[in-house]
């Protein structure tokens, strides 16, 4: 059973990391898990619950701050509810393009949104920069979240 847990518990913590750079991927729900389940192979002897506890907080503030820093950086660039709905729609539209839609895709989508709602093509380009930025910055959080609780994880092994 341990071996088992233990490549689930890897097989989890790969997806996960996989998942930080993909939006659509829940990436720090799934390295939480998996550092459950490799805890869980060795009866929990080395990950306290107080541990287990501090980094199931760091992967919910990161899942949390994936969704609002987007939505914040178009707030604060000035865009309306049009645009952060485009920001959605265009995170979407980008889905099938890899990589470069899941990344410009969200800044176009509020563009787009934001100028057929209001034509002014200096607002727009603003809101679409706030979607580029808050991507840019909660990518930044969500990826620092994610290795510190795997570095917590990693000590109490090591240690």
């Amino acid at each position: 059973m341990a071996p088992l847990l233990i490549l689930l518990g890897v097989a989890l913590i790969a997806i996960g990391l996989v998942g930080l750079a993909l939006p659509a991927v829940p990436g720090t729900p799934l390295l939480f898990m998996g550092i459950v389940a490799v805890a869980a192979a060795d009866g929990f002897a080395r990950l306290s619950p107080i541990t287990l506890f501090v980094i199931a907080v760091l992967a919910f503030v990161s899942w949390a701050l994936d969704f609002a820093v987007g939505v914040l950086g178009a707030r604060t660039a000035g865009a309306s509810k049009w645009g952060v709905i485009g920001g959605g729609v265009g995170l979407l539209a980008g889905l099938p393009f890899g990589l470069p839609g899941l990344i410009l895709g969200p800044a176009v989508g509020a563009m787009v949104f934001e100028y057929y709602k209001n034509p002014d093509l200096r607002r727009a380009t603003l809101a679409g920069a706030g979607v580029f930025i808050g991507f840019i910055v909660g990518t930044v959080l969500k990826f620092t979240l994610a290795f510190a609780m795997l570095g917590i994880a990693a000590l109490a092994y090591l240690y």
